[in-house]
């Protein structure tokens, strides 16, 4: 199995009530990293998990109804915080990517996808299919701005649906399977149900051999898949479905519970954004 090295970028953050994301959690506002990962595979080159925020987001968050998703979460972002723009600092530039896997469609997973033109787009048909969903408030209610998809997206799409399934083995039960991307082993893709439609996460074994479950919104924090500590009803069942994802994150804490020396990362976990560097 080829070995990648990962490292965890940190593209803006939002803030909302944390009882929002943790039903256990109190109403003061919370601090939630936008992460995605750059994955150094030693054939492909560099390949993009997710984007985070990027000055796109702020386009596309303009005009009304898009601008209710930046009401409702506000954004923070700096100057050199997109993922394009931290990239020379790896010795990559955006041309250079040529596979961005995303892992659901809402915009702060994917605002920065234009800015990588070359790179084939991994991702979940129902996940395509929500971007492409009639009715504008009808999306932005669903987290999802159709703006930030390339307009040439159908015929750079590489559904997970369409890759090789493989077995993931005994030490990732309760998960059974997953879609091998490159068909080396090395990125296997994970369904994640109850999130949004079309969720899945991402396994990666890193070069110093430790395997990482990049989880995206199946938990927003560590702390909720060690606690099985899942958001209330009411924000699971506005973006998704509340049975599935709590049985995706009762999965997940299963799993770490058997297997703690799994990295497994949530795209929001302001224990995971230390390794940028910026944990704030």
């Amino acid at each position: 199995m080829k070995r990648c090295r990962v490292h965890i970028l940190r593209a803006g953050s939002c803030s909302h009530p944390a009882v929002m994301t943790r039903r256990d959690a109190g109403l003061a506002p919370a601090v939630f990293p936008a992460l995605a990962a750059l994955i150094v595979h030693p054939d492909e080159g560099p390949v993009l998990f997710d984007t985070g925020y990027d000055p796109a987001f702020f386009a596309a968050t303009d005009p009304f109804p898009e601008r209710l998703y930046r009401w409702t979460t506000p954004v923070r972002f700096e100057p050199g915080e997109a993922v394009a723009d931290q990239l020379p600092a790896f010795g990559f530039a955006p041309d250079d990517i040529r596979a961005v896997v995303v892992s659901h469609f809402h915009g702060d997973h994917i605002a920065g996808l234009t800015r990588f033109p070359d790179a084939r787009i991994f991702c979940a048909r129902a996940g395509l299919a929500e971007v492409q969903r009639k009715g504008r408030v009808s999306r932005v209610r669903r987290g999802v701005l159709a703006a930030l998809a390339p307009a040439d997206i159908d015929a750079r799409a590489v559904f997970f649906e369409d890759r090789p399934p493989v077995p993931l083995g005994p030490d990732m039960t309760p998960f059974e399977t997953g879609a091998d991307l490159f068909g080396d082993g090395s990125l296997v893709a994970v369904q994640l149900p109850g999130h949004c439609p079309g969720h899945w996460g991402l396994l990666v074994r890193q070069d110093d051999d430790r395997t990482r479950f990049l989880i995206a919104d199946a938990a927003w924090s560590s702390g909720a898949v060690r606690d099985d500590a899942p958001p209330p009803r009411l924000t699971t069942a506005l973006l998704g479905e509340t049975g599935p994802y709590r049985g995706t994150l009762n999965a997940l804490h299963r799993l770490w519970a058997r297997n703690p020396g799994l990295l497994v990362t949530p795209s929001h976990c302001g224990e995971v954004a230390i390794e940028t560097g910026r944990a704030d």
